[in-house]
């Protein structure tokens, strides 16, 4: 990175946010940025994963996310509404703990999180438009080498393919319409977000009654806890199987990215991530109860048919359109194909929209590129860090790293929330005078247990997932020597982000 400029101080004639997030965008945001293709997939490789425990540790594994994720949202509520400002968990962290772990927030979030959220959800959209459009082949066309990452068995081919090309467009032609107004990309993602919810719903609805298979249902609840020894030993398989559900379950976080812009923030900012997250959380489980009263839980990975292979070997994981196949036939590639281009269009529109806003608020700091912490002054979006979000993004895409740099960030991300949920504990102490128009549900017990369950999963995750643990905190170390050069570079101390 090249060192910043000097960040203009803030003036009265400088642009400002719009809040052109209403009420039911805010929940939008929530919801959108949450539900991608993951609940579609992720259930298969968990189902495999606690196969000796049945169907009941599948659905404790989404339970168990689906608690952690609400009683996490409701721990950011009082922080979202008490710093209702442009940069959300960058700006709890900076100003709860250090601006060293803000600023390593926002390192990883552009480096890896959020950039190669993006890029896999786009290339998650480009091979289901290839089922509707045979020709977006993942086949390379244009060989650009290889690189062979810390801990990957095999290299990365870099090159094109029509696949990745229509993922690039698709981020291209989302942050252009981001550029032009939060208005825009905040109706955008309604739209979707309430097709995305409508499907999933009636997923479950038709899963439960018309697509209903008793045979089915009656053996996979007959021996709904399988016959494993339910002792301690099953902690560390509950948990490394989490992976999955957590990150189907993740960017909830996102709005708080958006605060400045939000509608009256400190009752709309709780009230969507509240709504948001439990209503997401709650459809997940149905869903994944939907599955096993259309699929057997046990399945043949060689099995000639969608029954035999159940729902730990669905095709290629698809878990979704293997229910789908099972109620209406040949028709269920199609019908998925397209309700999981709403999902991941409504996704990538959440976290395209969502992300620049730190960096915004990390250059107004003086910590990340002077031009990212300008505002449009028509439109008034901060149009360098869409664009600098969107190259970034688009190379991870062409380079085809992005699914083992998710998997290598899956703990550091873990890391953040667990930090985030400290800082909240020690702002009470250090800052009781600070208004607090809603504080923690449960606090202290909801939020001590969430640390505990983190914490716990964490020391899981470092045993039993290697691969996810120590590559992704090196990359966050990564961050601590550019912190220090953008530091040492900085002709004053880093000022809070504008938050209005």
């Amino acid at each position: 990175m090249v060192a910043p400029a000097k960040a203009p101080a803030p003036t009265s004639q400088s642009p400002e946010f719009i809040r052109g997030i209403g009420p039911l965008a805010a929940i939008s945001l929530v919801v959108g940025s949450m539900i991608g293709s993951g609940i579609f997939i992720v259930s298969a490789d968990i189902g495999r994963q606690v196969s000796a425990w049945g169907p009941g540790a599948l659905l404790l594994v989404w339970v168990i996310t689906g608690a952690m994720t609400v009683v996490a949202a409701l721990a950011y509520a009082e922080l979202a509404a008490m710093m209702p400002k442009a940069g959300g968990q960058y700006v709890f962290l900076r100003e709860g703990l250090s601006p060293l772990a803000g600023f390593l927030y926002g390192w990883t979030l552009f480096t890896v999180i959020q950039t190669g959220t993006i890029a896999a959800v786009a290339v998650a959209f480009g091979k289901f438009l290839g089922v509707l459009v045979p020709a977006i082949s993942p086949d390379v066309f244009l060989q650009l080498g290889q690189v062979h990452l810390p801990g990957s068995t095999e290299a990365i081919q870099l090159g094109l393919s029509v696949q990745r090309i229509v993922a690039i467009l698709m981020i291209a032609g989302l942050t252009v319409t981001n550029m032009r107004g939060v208005t825009l990309g905040a109706a955008i993602q309604t739209v979707f977000s309430v097709a995305k919810i409508g499907a999933l719903a009636a997923i479950v609805l038709l899963g439960l009654t018309l697509f209903r298979q008793p045979d089915i249902a009656a053996t996979n609840f007959s021996n709904f806890w399988g016959t494993g020894d339910w002792s301690l030993a099953v902690v560390p398989v509950i948990g490394a199987a989490m992976v999955g559900s957590l990150f189907s379950s993740d960017a909830w976080n996102n709005v708080t990215f958006a605060a400045a812009e939000v509608q009256n923030p400190t009752r709309n900012l709780p009230r969507a991530l509240a709504i948001g997250t439990g209503t997401v959380s709650l459809l997940y489980i149905l869903a994944n109860v939907a599955y096993l009263n259309i699929l057997p839980f046990y399945g043949d990975p060689n099995g000639g048919d969608v029954l035999a292979r159940g729902l730990q070997y669905a095709a290629q994981d698809r878990v979704g359109t293997a229910a789908i196949e099972v109620a209406m036939g040949a028709g269920a590639a199609t019908v998925m194909a397209v309700a999981i281009l709403f999902s991941t269009f409504g996704c990538n529109n959440g976290l395209i929209l969502s992300g620049p806003r730190v960096y915004y608020a990390m250059a107004r700091d003086r910590l990340f590129f002077e031009r990212a912490g300008r505002l449009h002054p028509e439109y008034r979006t901060p149009i360098f860090g869409l664009v600098a979000q969107a190259v970034w993004a688009s190379v991870l895409c062409i380079s085809g790293t992005y699914n083992q740099l998710l998997d290598y960030v899956i703990f550091a991300a873990l890391v953040f929330y667990f930090l985030t949920t400290v800082a909240l504990f020690r702002l009470r102490r250090i800052r009781p005078d600070l208004p607090r128009p809603v504080k923690a549900f449960g606090y202290p017990v909801l939020p001590a247990l969430y640390l505990v369950s983190v914490g716990a999963l964490m020391v899981i995750l470092l045993f039993e997932k290697p691969l996810y643990t120590w590559p992704g905190l090196l990359i966050v170390a990564t961050g601590i020597p550019v912190y220090l050069i953008w530091r040492g570079r900085s002709p004053r101390t880093p000022q809070p982000a504008d938050s209005e």
